[in-house]
């Protein structure tokens, strides 16, 4: 009997994602930017990649699997499945549970001890329902251990009484509630194994005699170089498409984001344990494309010049993308970063004004934006601009200096994204200083609020020129990358997207139910969506 079976990602089913926040009003905050990432196709709400499925496009080497934004070992199955092994514990996977379901079930036939429920990219508790509902059925033994950031951030937003509430929803048997669960599982698999209460665990929610019982948090830190990836586990699984970690948490602490908190300490590991793992990841012939996911790989700059050094000198072969802090770069850093083989970075640019940079505590200026992005085009690397529109102190000038920022730079993509009221961040503490009132995506403050920001994100996606938006829901940075890899060339999946783009934004402004796509528009859709002849757009 396997002591846990992981479950990567539930990406759900889309449409009732949609119905789910249509519920909140058409006029929400949270509809109107899940808005812009689909059309109404055939009486059914489509993403990007979902129009290529359905459509059943073939890419350049005669395969039309499913198109998914996630076609990836899910980077939680190898660092909990790698830790859980290094600590005596048997462990198996489910990496996709809408594309799994039959195995997962064949699985479950075995009655595992335990099944673990990541939640890395949930805002509701929808996917992680159906999975724990789907482990009932096929094994109702076996204990569901629910952990990840879902239960995390409802822990710290919600009062007791209202996160018991998602717990009883959600029906796992046993929570874990930490920034890093690892050793909190290992704890807890040890109980179960030997029949013992769970009481006294840190970080750890159960239930007992029909009542939740909250074992004290305690801050758990697992440290990088003690546990890295035993890639030997994974053999034949690893796909096209690994993603890296070289560092914990972040150095800095922008305004509006909770994630450095939480994770504790930034630290990061030696150039040699990255070039270990660089080593091992190699022998997996596979893989042809890293995502590093360290929100500042760059960060300290001479660090990652030398791993980038280090790479040239390796000659690896992988194409890799990551985050990437311009004021912490430079034109050398650059070149290096091509030489390495990078082929996309994400810039969280945030604001083209500096009034709001500051306000937001970010280290970088639009002077160091209005440099990076050209210097980066030059040498063939992608840029994507993230921004936040609607941050406290936000005003009409403001956003125009955004907008003139892409029209300037011209970064590849961009995405602005309406400013997240949210508790847990530093701004939350400022809010009577700026007469902040409501939370999450419905908020008014001094000078802007939540629909007008709407409405001036809803402008930006129609009349941006010179620089392409990327949707967000079911399409990321990676997913240019992904259509690269099976066959689109950079300009192919432009004018992909760009053609998606044109038929989402016929129902931009729509505040009633979205109404069918034209024919023209997927005509459109559907003649941009080529593939280059084998190979070329690797």
């Amino acid at each position: 009997m396997v002591d846990c079976i992981i479950v990567g990602h539930n990406d759900g089913d889309f449409p009732m994602q949609v119905d789910m926040v249509a519920g909140m009003g058409r006029s929400s905050g949270a509809y109107r930017d899940l808005s812009l990432a689909f059309m109404q196709w055939e009486g059914v709400p489509t993403r990007a990649l979902d129009f290529l499925t359905r459509k059943q496009v073939t890419d350049s080497h005669g395969d039309n699997r499913r198109y998914h934004n996630l076609e990836m070992l899910w980077p939680t199955i190898t660092y909990l499945g790698s830790f859980l092994n290094r600590h005596g514990y048997s462990f198996d996977y489910v990496n996709l549970f809408q594309d799994e379901k039959e195995q997962f079930a064949a699985k479950l036939a075995d009655e595992p001890l335990s099944v673990a429920v990541t939640t890395t990219l949930y805002v509701t508790p929808d996917p992680a329902v159906e999975v724990v509902r789907f482990v009932r059925e096929h094994s109702p033994k076996t204990k569901v251990i629910v952990g990840g950031p879902f239960v995390a951030n409802y822990a710290r937003q919600t009062t007791r009484p209202a996160f018991s509430q998602v717990l009883n929803l959600v029906g796992a048997d046993v929570y874990v509630v930490s920034s890093e669960g690892e050793n909190t599982m290992v704890n807890v698999l040890s109980a179960l194994k030997a029949g013992k209460s769970l009481r006294g665990i840190p970080n750890v929610i159960f239930r007992e005699d029909g009542e939740w019982v909250f074992n004290d948090e305690k801050t758990e830190k697992n440290a990088l170089d003690q546990n890295m990836v035993d890639y030997s586990l994974f053999e034949g699984a690893l796909g096209e498409f690994v993603t890296l970690r070289t560092a914990k948490s972040c150095p800095f602490s922008c305004a509006f984001c909770g994630f450095p908190a939480r994770a504790g300490k930034y630290v990061y590991q030696p150039i040699e344990l990255v070039e270990r793992e660089l080593d091992r990841i190699r022998e997996h012939d596979s893989v042809t494309s890293l995502t590093i996911i360290d929100d500042t790989v760059n960060v300290p700059k001479v660090r990652f010049k030398e791993i980038l050094r280090m790479m040239i000198r390796k000659n690896y072969g992988f194409r890799w993308n990551s985050f990437y802090r311009s004021d912490h770069g430079d034109d050398e850093t650059i070149e290096l970063m091509a030489e390495a083989g990078c082929e996309g970075v994400f810039l969280g640019v945030e604001s083209g004004s500096d009034t709001m940079l500051k306000a937001m505590n970010k280290t970088a200026r639009r002077h160091n934006y209005m440099r990076a992005i050209p210097r980066l085009r030059n040498v063939g690397i992608v840029t994507h601009a993230n921004l936040i529109i609607g941050f406290p102190g936000e005003t009409t000038e403001t956003v125009n200096e955004t907008r003139s920022l892409l029209a300037e730079a011209q970064p590849d993509f961009f995405r602005p994204q309406l400013w997240y009221a949210d508790p847990i961040t530093p701004i939350w503490e400022r809010r009577d200083e700026f007469d902040v009132s409501g939370s999450m995506f419905n908020w008014r403050h001094r000078t802007m609020n939540s629909d007008q920001a709407a409405d001036i994100i809803d402008d930006m996606f129609l009349n941006t020129e010179g620089s392409l938006w990327l949707p967000q829901s079911g399409f990321e940075l990676w997913s240019v990358f992904y259509l690269m890899r099976r066959g689109m060339s950079l300009d192919q999946v432009k004018n992909y997207v760009r053609a998606f783009n044109a038929a989402v934004g016929e129902n931009v402004g729509r505040r009633s139910a979205p109404v069918e796509v034209s024919s023209a528009a997927v005509d459109r859709l559907a003649e941009s969506a080529q593939f280059s002849p084998a190979g070329v757009g690797r």
